[in-house]
Order: structure tokens, then sequence, then C-alpha cells
């Protein structure tokens, strides 16, 4: 994957947050009442949409397997069952125990002393624990600043014509984490607009482009445009 936008890379991320944050205000976003709860959403909204990772937390907490000693009592097949809504529930009943198991050894808060490089070390360490993962885990449970990147995020700098190429988790993390300050009110509000904004208007196959407000600058919709009048 290669950066393509040129000049002032600071001043352009602040002014891309600044018309995302015009067009859908404060996301508030991550919802969760406790880092474990963010870590349990973290795991299971993989391949998944947030609708059916809540399902499964809703049957979570009315089983009464909400904590990580309450997972740590409950069986196999039971947590399958109650983690069914959120897809590819036995790797994922798998990825939670793996980390119920480490922070049994390893409680959250201690793992939390850490600074941002050796935290996101150790979570890459567990099993089923993946950049994204643990960089949300970061920020939304730990709150240090470590910026989230996903496929809304890809698929926004893609058509403003920002990146091209195969998704690169990495450099596209880079890009933020390099040219914006460490900020974890920043980092977490700007990760909520560009999820907000995939999924209200920069949708995956039928882009809203009429409602966005970054259509002017956007290589995507100017290419769309060009198509039709020709």
């Amino acid at each position: 994957m290669q950066i393509l936008t040129k000049g002032n890379l600071t001043d352009k991320l602040f002014s891309l947050y600044n018309q995302l944050l015009a067009q859908h205000g404060h996301r508030k976003w991550w919802p969760a009442d406790t880092p474990f709860e963010v870590a349990l959403g973290a795991i299971l909204t993989q391949a998944t949409s947030w609708r059916n990772v809540e399902k499964a937390l809703d049957n979570l907490r009315a089983a009464g397997a909400f904590t990580p000693e309450e997972i740590d009592s409950v069986s196999q097949s039971a947590l399958e069952r109650l983690l069914r809504p959120s897809r590819y529930f036995r790797m994922k009943a798998q990825k939670v125990r793996a980390f119920v198991e480490h922070i049994k050894a390893r409680p959250m808060p201690l793992m939390f002393t850490q600074d941002v490089p050796e935290l996101r070390e150790e979570l890459l360490s567990i099993y089923g624990v993946g950049p994204e993962t643990a960089d949300t885990i970061i920020l939304y449970a730990a709150g240090k600043p470590s910026f989230v990147v996903d496929s809304y995020t890809y698929r926004l700098f893609s058509r403003l014509g920002w990146v091209e190429g195969n998704y690169d988790y990495a450099k596209l993390r880079a890009l933020f984490m390099d040219n914006l300050p460490h900020d974890v009110d920043l980092f977490n509000e700007y990760h909520a607009l560009i999820v907000g904004h995939g999924a209200r208007v920069c949708h995956k196959r039928t882009p809203n482009c009429q409602e966005c407000r970054l259509r002017t600058s956007c290589a995507y919709y100017k290419a769309s445009e060009e198509q039709m009048s020709g």
C-alpha cells in the first residue's frame, strides 16, 4: 500500500477530522462499561457487525458470564452457544478463553501499567489478538494513545485518493501515529468518526455521496461524476 497524498499531512488529517466531526458530531465510542467489556467487544467484532456483537454480549450478560471469573466457570460448549450471534463462534470462544487465561496470570490493570509498545507486544502474544484488536484494547480499555484502523479507514482513504494498493494495517496506522499528536481523546474520536462515516455514508457497495461533506475532495466521487457526464 502506498500513501499518495502530499503536503502537510498533519494539517490534512485535522481538516478531514473537522469535516467528519461537522457531519456526524461526537460519537462517544467505544460502548462499554469496563475495560474487560471493551476487550470482549474487540475480540467479538472480528469479521462481523457490531449489531451481532451486541447480541452476543447481551447473551453473556443474561447468562451471568460477563466477567473473567464468570467466563472461566462456564463450559466451552456453553460459551460457544452464548457467542453464536457473533459468527465464527467456536473460534471466538477459544479466543475469549485464551484472553481470560492470560489475564488470570496478568490482570489488565497490571498489563496497563506498561507503555504502548510493550503493552501492544504483550497483547499481540495472546491467541486471537491481532493488531486491530490490540490497538482497540490499548486505546479504549487502557486509555493509551494507539490509533485503531480498520476496513472503514482503508475504504475512506482509498476513495479520497490518499492511499492505493492492498490494505496494509501497519502503514495505514502509521499515517496517523506519525502525523498526529498522541492524544487519547483525539484518537478515540477520530476512529469513531471514520467508523460512523463508513457505516452511515461511505458504504461498501453504494456510497451515499450526495450526503457526504467530503465529496468535493474525493477522487472516487469525481471519477463517478465524470463517468456519468461522459
